[in-house]
C-alpha cells in the first residue's frame, strides 16, 4: 500500500511518500481503508519533534529519542472498515468510521483495536469534514466539558479560535449556552464569528488579558500563555486551561489547587471510544460545523505539512487517500 514515510525529524520535506505492508487484522482490531487523515498541529509538533514545555523529554521517549519509532505517520483517520477480526462484535465490514491511532493513518489502510478511539460516522458527513474530529472536537471536549465544566450563561475566552482546537470549541461552548469571545487574527474574524462566536478580538490590537471584562474560562488552545497573565481577567471561582505541559502551569495547578478560588488546569485529550463517541454526538445534534481549508493528496503530505505551519489555514488540511467511487455521505 501506498504511506507516508516518516524515517527522520526535521522539516515538512523530510516526509516522503513509499510503500508499507497492508497491515493484519488481529483478533481485537478492524481494518480501515482510510479515506482521509488531517494534518494537525500534534502531526507537525511529531514530524519535527517540537513539542512544547518540558513535554519535549516525554514526547522523545514516546515517539523515539533520536529517529521517530513509528514509521507511518498520522493519528486521526476516516474510511471504511474491510476487515473484522475474530472476536470484533462492534463494526462490520462496511461500516464508515473515523477515529485516532498511534500512528499509522496516513496510509491507505490502518489496523485499530475495534474498542479503541473509533466509532461509526454521523449521518450527512464526509470522510474528509470528520477525519480530524478526534484531535480537534476531542480535545475541546475534553478541557470544557470535563477539565472547565463549563455551563450556561458563563463566559469564556478562546485563544487560538480559529485553530483545529479553537474552532471545535467555540461551537460547543456555543452549544452549552456560554458566551464566546474568540481571538484570532484580524482576517479570521469572520470564520471564528460564522462559528458563533459572539465577540471576537483581534490579538494583534488588543491585549486579551487587559481591560475590564471578566471571564469564568480562559482556554488557551495554543499554549502561549500563563496563568499570572490571563489571572487578571478570571473571574473569582474562574479557570485558566492550557494545552501546553510547563513547570509554570504546574506550579499554578499545585498552587491554585491549596489556595483561592481561581484554578489553573491542564489536561491531556487521550482519544478512547467514549470520548469518540461524544464528538459523533455533537456532529449529530449540529454543534458542530466542518470547516475545510484545504485537500492534498497523499503525494503532497509535505506541502500539508507546509500549509499547516504557515499559520495561513482557514480550517482543516486534510490528506485524501484514492478510493474506488467518489467521497460518498454516510448514509
Amino acid at each position: 500500500m501506498q504511506a507516508a514515510i516518516h524515517t527522520q525529524y526535521g522539516a515538512p520535506e523530510s516526509l516522503t511518500v513509499g510503500e508499507a505492508p497492508i497491515p493484519s487484522v488481529g483478533a481485537d482490531q478492524v481494518v480501515v481503508r482510510v479515506f482521509a487523515s488531517p494534518v494537525t498541529q500534534g502531526d507537525r509538533h511529531v514530524r519535527a519533534a517540537d513539542f512544547p514545555g518540558i513535554g519535549w523529554l516525554p514526547g522523545r521517549l514516546m515517539m523515539g529519542l533520536l529517529r521517530p519509532k513509528n514509521r507511518v505517520p498520522g493519528g486521526n483517520f476516516a474510511g471504511r472498515v474491510v476487515e473484522v477480526g475474530a472476536d470484533v462484535t462492534r463494526f462490520a465490514v462496511g461500516d464508515d468510521v473515523f477515529g485516532a491511532c498511534d500512528s499509522g493513518a496516513q496510509a491507505e489502510f490502518v489496523a485499530v483495536k475495534a474498542e479503541g478511539a473509533i466509532a461509526k460516522m454521523p449521518a450527512g458527513v464526509r470522510y474528509d469534514e470528520i477525519a480530524d474530529a478526534p484531535y480537534g472536537a476531542g480535545t475541546a471536549v475534553t478541557f470544557l466539558e470535563k477539565l472547565a465544566e463549563l455551563g450556561a450563561g458563563e463566559r469564556v475566552l478562546i485563544l487560538g479560535a480559529s485553530g483545529g482546537v479553537g474552532r471545535a470549541a467555540v461551537q460547543i461552548a456555543k452549544a452549552r449556552g456560554a458566551e464566546v469571545t474568540g481571538v484570532a487574527s484580524a482576517a479570521k474574524a469572520d470564520l471564528v464569528r460564522a462559528l458563533g462566536a459572539d465577540h471576537v478580538l483581534d490579538y494583534r490590537a488588543v491585549d486579551p488579558t487587559t481591560g475590564d471584562r471578566r471571564y469564568d474560562v480562559v482556554f488557551d488552545t495554543a499554549g502561549r500563555i500563563g496563568f499570572r497573565q490571563v489571572r487578571r481577567v478570571l473571574a473569582r471561582r474562574g479557570r485558566f486551561l492550557t494545552t501546553r505541559l510547563s513547570a509554570s502551569i504546574l506550579f499554578w495547578m499545585l498552587l491554585t489547587k491549596l489556595f483561592g478560588a481561581r484554578r489553573a488546569l491542564f489536561g491531556l485529550a487521550l482519544p478512547d471510544a467514549a470520548l469518540v463517541e461524544r464528538v459523533r454526538a455533537l456532529f449529530e445534534a449540529g454543534a458542530l460545523r466542518p470547516v475545510i481549508d484545504q485537500r492534498f493528496p497523499l503525494t503532497r503530505i509535505a506541502q500539508a505539512h507546509v500549509r499547516v505551519e504557515s499559520g495561513a489555514a482557514r480550517g482543516s488540511v486534510v490528506i485524501t487517500l484514492a478510493e474506488p467511487e467518489p467521497l460518498r455521505v454516510a448514509a
